[in-house]
């Protein structure tokens, strides 16, 4: 019977020091911030807030084929405003930027815990699509002066409710150059120059 005793007694102790190492072990990552926690999700744009207002996927869509996009060029701004506001609608009153004039079209709107649309990021399929196009938003940009791919450019955003934002907004091309060049070289990885 001691043997028994002595061996239960052993394992009783692994036990006890295994239980004690998970423990340890579990405490070392408490506090500490995941990864994906701090990831951004990949989009073309940049994000901001105005109050209860988020901006999110902030983008310039232009085709750029020289070193810079020129002046008088029209260029389309693309973005999403969420109202995180559980009782208090706001609208988007004006856009500026010292690149060139915006204009924008449609309704305005940003109802409580909604979200207005302006524009169509590449590869989505529009919430627009069941609206006439007069209520579609959009923003155009007739640029003043030369932009290109790789810096960003200081947009401000006028909200009713919310007061005003600078973002700073990137240019994305969109996937249409892209496409044309993939078919452009026979879909050959090995092709055109690519990767």
């Amino acid at each position: 019977m001691k043997p028994f005793n002595r061996r239960s007694s052993v394992l009783t102790t692994l036990a006890a020091c295994g239980l004690a190492a998970s423990v340890v072990l579990s405490g070392c990552s408490a506090g500490q911030v995941s990864q994906t926690a701090t990831q951004e999700p990949a989009v073309n744009g940049t994000s901001a807030t105005a109050g209860p207002i988020a901006l999110r996927n902030v983008h310039i869509r232009a085709d750029q084929t020289k070193d810079y996009v020129q002046p008088g060029t029209e260029v389309e701004l693309i973005f999403v405003a969420a109202n995180t506001s559980p009782d208090v609608a706001d609208k988007l009153v004006s856009i500026t930027s010292d690149i060139g004039s915006v204009t924008l079209t449609g309704d305005g709107e940003v109802p409580v815990n909604g979200v207005l649309v302006v524009g169509s990021p590449d590869g989505q399929i529009t919430p627009l699509e069941s609206i006439e196009p007069a209520d579609a938003a959009e923003a155009k940009v007739e640029l003043s002066k030369p932009i290109t791919n790789g810096l960003t450019y200081d947009f401000t955003f006028k909200f009713e409710n919310a007061g005003e934002t600078i973002v700073a907004v990137p240019i994305s091309a969109g996937e249409a150059p892209r496409r044309e060049e993939a078919a452009g070289s026979g879909g050959s990885a090995g092709e055109g120059g690519g990767h």
